[in-house]
């Protein structure tokens, strides 16, 4: 089968009960899969995107479910959109525990030779500066408040190559690597560093991708698993990672990618 349909979410170990959650890139897709799930485990959430509509009408939503979600426009390309957004966290919440850093942009598949060095740029300013530029005001905060967890978004292709793919790679294994020595700076300080390397799931971003249901079947069939991911797979991971039951992790890229890193 090509797509994988999950029940609806019906958790009530409360993981994250009464922890404050930063998340960017919620509007749509993963980011959005998480932030309803962290508030269905208790989280106070704040969601963090560029498109201030998707982000209210998701607060909407929830709060018809009895659960509130505040809501900050943030973009990660500029620090000072970040220092406020996270200002506005601990303002109103009065300290910050998590952060799901997972907004994020592909780039063109291309050879090298016919890569441009503006598309460069943008995929690295938003997937590479924008997580750093996260990192740095986010631990400040956690410092500040005794500790925390963060997950960063990596991909399957910060995890193993691909013909044309050089721009959007070099982005997510550099990822990877900031995950692991933020993860070193701050393990005696009680804040958890990790990221997940999610395959192909279901958002936005991968239908602009992989436009017709051919090519989706075709890219499932290149995995193990022989599916493309629901959004709800990569934010139970980041749940994961999160929670106290992940207490003792720090500095990993957890594969989410139906197996393809290991056939």
């Amino acid at each position: 089968m090509s797509y994988l349909n999950l029940p609806p979410l019906d958790f009530a170990s409360q993981r994250l009960k009464d922890k404050v959650i930063f998340v960017t890139g919620a509007s749509s897709g993963i980011g959005a899969a998480a932030v309803r799930l962290f508030a269905r485990e208790g989280a106070q959430v704040v969601a963090a995107a560029r498109r201030r509509q998707k982000l209210e009408a998701l607060s909407r939503e929830l709060e018809q479910q009895g659960f509130s979600v505040a809501c900050v426009e943030c973009d990660v390309r500029g620090e000072a959109s970040v220092s406020e957004a996270i200002d506005f966290t601990v303002a109103r919440y009065g300290r910050l525990d998590g952060a799901f850093n997972n907004a994020g942009v592909h780039a063109p598949r291309l050879p090298i030779h016919e890569a441009r060095v503006e598309d460069l740029d943008a995929v690295l300013t938003t997937n590479l500066r924008g997580v750093f530029l996260c990192l740095k005001h986010e631990t400040a905060a956690m410092l500040k408040s005794g500790g925390g967890a963060i997950v960063n978004t990596s991909s399957i292709a910060g995890l193993i190559g691909a013909p044309g793919n050089s721009m959007y790679a070099a982005s997510k294994w550099g990822l990877s690597a900031l995950t692991r020595c933020v993860a070193l700076d701050y393990a005696r300080s009680g804040i958890r560093v990790n990221a997940i390397a999610p395959g192909p799931t279901r958002s936005e971003m991968f239908d602009d991708w992989q436009t017709t249901e051919d090519d989706r079947a075709r890219l499932a069939d290149k995995f193990p698993m022989n599916y493309i991911a629901h959004p709800d797979d990569m934010a139970r991971a980041a749940l994961f990672l999160l929670s106290d039951e992940a207490r003792w992790t720090t500095g990993i890229t957890l594969p989410c990618e139906g197996g393809r890193s290991v056939a």
